[in-house]
């Protein structure tokens, strides 16, 4: 007899009164373990509102949109839905788009009272990493830095997502280059911030033409800048199947030699008759000991009952009511009994991969990676130009003036364009989109004799007083030194830092494909967002 919603609740309220928080998980290997040396294998549910369809959840593609749901920040959500999670043995909960202005405290609490652990994405649509147009940069910095704050003070927080299905087939591969270049920079902001491990990932979909080679490329090289855990999103069982008949079995063979913990992101496939015909077969299977000795765990794609049909529950004003394919998943997931290793008598073997080499269908070359962003960096360079966008100027004029100066003046833009298939970016492409413009507006100003006429572009441009501002000197210097950090001085160059384009000083970057290009066309961007290239 399925219990009713009220009941669910004041059961687990009364139950969460008496307990403590929860002890943070730890990575050891290829597995987690709670402190106390018990492995943690995932019991997981997506959570979060109008996500997207299943294995399309990612900000890859881009988004104008800047409105989304905080799952974290809803209180009588979190009062009426935690039990329910509770109930359905959940102690992982994965979210896609957090505001870290909000306040999370009340649904951080009722989570870790219920035994509820989070992962959670960094970006949100309107600001992430877009897979054929990347950009790794100031802005983009600081809105994952400012999630990892919001969030990583909570002992149940496990860790982040620096992307999800960026990368979701051959031709957009090089955004895969950016994606680790922002799992290196939040690797470091976490090291140096947050007195705890805090994991940082990368969630993956299925596409058989590049799944060996991402997941090599993400665990491959320097490990301060490689994945902490792979994510992957798999719907391949569906209905009545087997490891065999599932390609299960294959996976387990990849990832049995991998060397940081896998576990399935997204899973729960609902054909051939929806949400409601699942009968997770996968579940059972997943913590089996075929299974287990390679992955820790999964997350169910989702609580929510949406218009992709791949809910758990229906919410209907404030009411959440549990559906058939939650009872079942409930009835499978009770059962399942995971034989844990011990982290005492646990010794890795497992070593880092060896990086994909460039090919038809892999456009990255292993071990360089775009510049750390610095908007003191970028903020000196700004400073120091004398032509430079007018104030009045919209975002959406940026394209015509770059798209002019580089078609036409292509030797100028050298040092702006990025090569992920040589390990070429330019030492600015950290910076915003308006210092980006500003610096290939002073380049065409010089190169024009610095003519008055050179800086003005139907008035979107104008001149400056360049100034060096105190500090600026050895900031500059220390980024044309050191490409791969921005001058940041927390990291020392190596044979394996990206080379900048262009001799003498370094310009602003932009990458075109994995191609460096002249930007011949440029369309309109979005207030705050970075440019848009095709």
């Amino acid at each position: 007899m399925r219990a009713s919603t009220a009941s669910i609740v004041a059961a687990s309220l009364l139950l969460g009164q008496a307990s403590a928080a929860l002890p943070p998980i730890v990575m050891k290997g290829s597995k987690f373990f709670y402190e106390n040396g018990t492995q943690f294998f995932m019991k997981g549910v997506a959570y979060q509102q109008d996500a997207g369809a299943a294995g399309k959840t990612g900000t890859g593609g881009g988004s104008s949109g800047s409105d989304y749901k905080d799952p974290l920040a809803d209180e009588a959500a979190c009062k009426r839905d935690v039990p329910l999670l509770k109930a359905l043995h959940t102690n992982t909960i994965r979210t896609y788009r957090i505001d870290p202005a909000q306040d999370h405290d009340a649904c951080m609490k009722l989570l870790d009272e219920a035994g509820i652990y989070v992962i959670s994405d960094l970006s949100v649509p309107a600001q992430s990493i877009v897979r054929n147009n990347p950009l790794w940069d100031t802005d983009l910095y600081e809105r994952y830095t400012a999630v990892v704050d919001s969030l990583s003070k909570y002992s149940n927080v496990i860790g982040f997502f620096a992307g999800n299905e960026v990368t979701n087939e051959p031709k957009n591969t090089q955004a895969s280059a950016y994606v680790k270049a922002a799992v290196r920079d939040v690797k470091a902001y976490i090291k140096k911030n947050v007195d705890r491990w805090v994991g940082v990932g990368y969630a993956a979909n299925d596409d058989p033409n590049i799944r060996g080679d991402i997941a090599h490329y993400f665990n491959c090289g320097d490990q301060d800048e490689a994945i902490d855990f792979w994510g992957y999103n798999i719907y391949e069982w569906c209905g009545h199947k087997t490891l065999e008949t599932s390609g299960y079995e294959t996976q387990i063979d990849f990832f049995k030699n991998y060397s940081v913990p896998v576990f399935f992101a997204e899973y729960g496939c609902n054909l051939p008759d929806g949400a409601e015909g699942r009968i997770w077969e996968e579940t059972t299977a997943l913590y089996g000991k075929e299974m287990t000795s390679v992955f820790s765990g999964g997350i169910v794609y989702m609580y929510f009952q949406e218009e992709n049909d791949y809910g758990l529950v229906k919410i209907s004003g404030d009411d959440a009511k549990t559906m058939k394919n939650y009872d079942a998943l409930e009835k499978v997931i009770a059962k399942v009994d995971p034989s844990p290793t011990d982290m005492d008598d646990y010794e890795p073997t497992n070593s880092p991969a060896s990086c994909p080499e460039v090919s038809k269908n892999w456009k990255v070359k292993g071990g360089s990676l775009p510049p750390t962003p610095n908007s003191r960096v970028c903020d000196c360079m700004f400073s120091s130009l004398s032509c430079v966008p007018h104030e009045d100027t919209s975002p959406k004029d940026y394209g015509d003036m770059f798209g002019y100066i580089c078609g036409e003046f292509p030797d100028l833009c050298e040092g702006i364009n990025g090569d992920t298939s040589t390990g070429k970016y330019g030492i600015y492409s950290m910076c915003g989109a308006k210092q980006k413009l500003g610096y290939v507006l002073d380049q065409y100003y010089q190169a024009q004799g610095s003519s008055s006429t050179a800086c003005d572009f139907k008035g979107k441009a104008t001149l400056q007083e360049s100034k060096t501002e105190s500090g600026c000197e050895e900031a500059l210097a220390s980024a044309s030194s050191n490409p791969t950090t921005g001058g940041s001085g927390d990291s020392e160059t190596s044979e394996n830092a990206a080379a900048p384009f262009g001799a003498g000083p370094a310009r602003v970057g932009f990458v075109v494909g994995e191609l460096a290009v002249g930007l011949y066309v440029v369309v309109a961007m979005a207030v705050g967002a970075s440019m848009v290239l095709m």
